[in-house]
């Protein structure tokens, strides 16, 4: 189901077919820390097996930002590749990206969403994203 949601001049919407998947790989792959030289091959494809949120310009119909979500929908699910392009920085849209993030999950019910952060704990923490309370009971399999 495509759903769209407005945040002040902004747009918010799970529509596939609007993503721009080159700026999408660019902002990832030149600028995010945790997706640098990520391949184009490789973003087409978690684009694909994810939930994708874009946020875009409701004058021009650019591309603001992007999250997306990996899920079962029924008990679990990982927020990754959160960005919002350098323009539109500084206005709360990441925060927004998150709360339509939530919003659209909330009814399935899930037990647990998880992130990663480096930098941006303060963005996650307004929109309720707390600390592990057990880290040492988690484990990766992976790069670190």
């Amino acid at each position: 189901m495509k759903e769209t949601t407005a945040f002040g001049p902004y747009e918010i919407s799970t529509d596939p077919a609007r993503l721009d998947r080159a700026l999408v790989h660019h902002w990832l792959s030149t600028d995010a820390y945790w997706a640098l030289g990520r391949s184009r091959e490789t973003q087409d494809r978690a684009i694909d097996g994810s939930l994708n949120f874009g946020a875009y310009d409701t004058a021009t119909g650019a591309m603001a930002g992007y999250a997306r979500i990996v899920t079962d929908h029924a008990t679990f699910a990982w927020l990754c590749d959160v960005y919002v392009a350098r323009e539109a920085r500084g206005k709360g849209l990441g925060g927004a990206l998150v709360d339509a993030v939530r919003t659209r999950l909330a009814p399935l019910g899930l037990k647990r969403i998880m992130l990663a952060t480096e930098d941006a704990h303060g963005v996650y923490e307004k929109a309720g994203f707390r600390p592990l309370r057990h880290p040492e009971r988690w484990m990766t399999l992976g790069a670190q």
